[in-house]
């Protein structure tokens, strides 16, 4: 298969996140890529509330971090790809931490498992003590 491209009006864009007010620039930003993708109204909402709950988690538990957000393309196909990536404690157990119920901020527990089911791919790479980096696309 070939490796998604961004496209020239896609172009990726880095938004540092360091407090809620970042979470929301994420969300913009993941509205005005995927509105720009051609996406329906659905699922623009489909993808702003995946990068709401993983930029919330990049900052709740990850401590920070950046996140990147573009349109991509494979062919005819076009999509959404958001970059979510922190240094904080990293995640100990990918699977458990995907399950619906698992929290360990005390919230309800759909964050991981919420966003995979609103996106086409979500790719997790977490290292206990080096930090996590989740790479979720929606494609049209």
């Amino acid at each position: 298969m070939p490796q998604p491209r961004t496209d020239s009006e896609g172009g990726a864009l880095r938004i540092e996140i360091a407090e809620g007010q970042d979470v929301v620039q994420v969300r913009q930003r993941a509205r005005e890529k995927a509105q720009a993708a051609g996406f329906t109204l659905t699922e623009v909402t489909k993808i702003v509330t995946a990068a709401s709950e993983l930029a919330r988690n990049t900052l709740e538990h990850g401590g920070g971090g950046w996140a990147e957000v573009g349109v991509v393309a494979t062919g005819v196909r076009r999509g959404v790809r958001m970059v979510f990536h922190d240094e904080g404690p990293g995640i100990a157990d990918v699977d458990q931490a995907l399950r619906d119920g698992f929290t360990t901020g005390g919230g309800l527990g759909l964050g991981l498992g919420g966003s995979r089911r609103l996106l086409s791919e979500l790719t997790i790479d977490s290292v206990p003590g080096r930090g996590t980096t989740i790479v979720a696309v929606r494609w049209k």
